[in-house]
C-alpha cells in the first residue's frame, strides 16, 4: 500500500440494508392500517442481519494492524459526525411537525379535547434521569479507556447498557398504559412518531454498546485505537440530547402542564 488510506472491499451490506429499510417502511405503513406485521418483522430481520454481518466485517478489518491509520481514523470520525447531523435533521422534521400543530391547533386547543397527556414528571422524568446518568457512565468509560484501565471500561459500558435497557422497558410500559393510541388524532401521531423513533435509536445505541462491551472484554480497544467505541459514545450522547428536547417540548410544554 503506497498511501495511508484504507480502501474497503466490495460489500453487499449497503444494498441488503437498503432493502431492509425499504421493507421495514412498507411494513410500518401497512401496520398502521392493521395489515402487514410480518412485512415489518421481515424488514427488521434484514436490518439486524445487515448489522451483524457489517459489524463482523468491521471487526475483521480492525484486527489487521495498521489498517486504521491516522487519516483513516479522521475520515471515520468525520463520517460519524455527518451521520449524526443527518440524524439530527431527521428529528428536526418531527419537532417541526409537532410545533406546527401545537402552536396553531385546528380546534384552538392544545392538547386537543379528549386527550389526557402523560404526566411528564412521572415515568418520563425518571427516564430523563436514567439517560443523563447513562451519559456520565459512558463518559467515565471513555476516560478510563484513555488511561488504560480496561476493567473500568467494560464496567462503565456495562452500566450504560443496563440503563439503556431499563429506559426501553419503562418506555414500553408507558406506551402500554397510555390513555391514547397512535390513531387518536394529531397529538397522538406526533407524540408516538417522535418518542417512538427515539426509542428505536436507544435500542440501536444499546446494541452498539453491547458490541463495544464485548470488544472491550476481548481487549480490542487501546488508548491509541478505539474509534469504534468513540463512535458509539458520540451516538449515545446524541440520543441523550434528543431526549432532553423531547422531554421539554413534547412531554412538558406540549402536555399543557
Amino acid at each position: 500500500m503506497k498511501h495511508p488510506f484504507h480502501l474497503v472491499s466490495p460489500s453487499p451490506w449497503p444494498f441488503v440494508g437498503s432493502i431492509g429499510a425499504l421493507v421495514s417502511a412498507i411494513g410500518l405503513v401497512l401496520l398502521m392500517h392493521n395489515h402487514g406485521a410480518y412485512v415489518l418483522l421481515m424488514g427488521l430481520g434484514l436490518i439486524l442481519f445487515t448489522m451483524g454481518g457489517w459489524w463482523y466485517d468491521v471487526l475483521k478489518e480492525a484486527a489487521h494492524k495498521g489498517t486504521y491509520t491516522s487519516p483513516v481514523q479522521t475520515g471515520l470520525r468525520l463520517g460519524m459526525v455527518c451521520f449524526i447531523i443527518s440524524e439530527v435533521m431527521f428529528f428536526v422534521a418531527f419537532f417541526a411537525a409537532f410545533f406546527d400543530v401545537s402552536l396553531f391547533p385546528a380546534g384552538g386547543q392544545w392538547p386537543p379535547k379528549g386527550i389526557h397527556p402523560i404526566d411528564p414528571f412521572d415515568y418520563p422524568y425518571f427516564n430523563t434521569l436514567l439517560l443523563l446518568l447513562s451519559g456520565t457512565t459512558i463518559t467515565w468509560a471513555h476516560h478510563a479507556l484513555l488511561q488504560g484501565q480496561q476493567k473500568l471500561v467494560s464496567k462503565g459500558i456495562g452500566i450504560t447498557i443496563c440503563l439503556g435497557l431499563l429506559f426501553t422497558a419503562i418506555q414500553a410500559f408507558e406506551y402500554a398504559h397510555a390513555s391514547f393510541g397512535f390513531k387518536e388524532g394529531i397529538y397522538a401521531s406526533t407524540f408516538y412518531m417522535a418518542t417512538g423513533f427515539h426509542g428505536i435509536h436507544v435500542i440501536i445505541g444499546t446494541l452498539f454498546l453491547i458490541l463495544c462491551w464485548v470488544r472491550a472484554r476481548l481487549g480490542q480497544f487501546t488508548p491509541e485505537g478505539h474509534i469504534g467505541f468513540e463512535a458509539a459514545a458520540w451516538y449515545w450522547h446524541f440520543v441523550d440530547v434528543v431526549w432532553l428536547f423531547l422531554f421539554v417540548s413534547i412531554y412538558w410544554w406540549g402536555s399543557g402542564v
